[in-house]
């Protein structure tokens, strides 16, 4: 077996993973109407490769035999924390490309995100040290890195001022895995205290 055949063996045998909230499947619809609005008039698609969500622990790489543990753990952390209340208010931007919308900072998610990274690095590692150079800016993606700096500005003239508010609770962490192509959901841990 050559050096190349290892490396692919490997390769293939670490996922990237990431960890979030998903909104209920009706904000998910109208999340992925804007997607698509963004792909027919802005050309800009990436964002349309996962469900719409707010992330927690950002991406990831894990070995396969490795996920068992990483879902114990996170069927150890989820009964002990609350459904959160979440709060969709307007839109948002990092400029010169990302467009969202804004997520209100709330002390119940701000809680949640700093108890399931702190549990995460102490159990597992798992540490993504460029968050932790920078507050934690919750936020639900409709367009990013394929949207050019020219359909930026287009699009920010069309979204800057638009509204859209929800307000919705999440019952579940969600683990959502890379199939080489696009975001999957891979498991669900349900929160478990009422």
């Amino acid at each position: 077996m050559s050096f190349v055949e290892i490396g692919l063996i490997v390769d293939r045998a670490e996922k990237l993973l990431f960890i979030a909230l998903l909104p209920p499947e009706e904000i998910q619809q109208y999340v992925n109407g804007i997607k698509q609005h963004f792909a027919e008039v802005y050309d800009s698609r990436a964002a349309q490769k996962s469900p719409p969500h707010i992330t927690l622990q950002p991406p990831f790489k894990l070995h396969l035999e490795q996920l068992p543990f990483l879902e114990a753990k996170l069927e150890q952390f989820a009964p002990n924390q609350f459904p959160i209340t979440l709060t969709l208010s307007g839109f948002s931007a990092f400029k010169p490309r990302v467009i969202y919308i804004n997520v209100l900072k709330t002390p119940q998610l701000l809680a949640l995100h700093k108890e399931l990274t702190t549990y995460l690095e102490k159990s597992l590692n798992i540490v993504d040290r460029p968050s932790q150079t920078r507050p934690f800016a919750p936020h639900l993606t409709v367009a990013f890195r394929d949207l050019t700096k020219q359909n930026f500005c287009k699009a920010w003239v069309e979204f800057e001022s638009r509204q859209v508010h929800f307000e919705f609770i999440v019952p579940k962490l969600t683990l959502l895995i890379h199939d080489r192509k696009r975001w999957q959901i891979g498991k669900e841990f349900l929160f478990g205290k009422v």
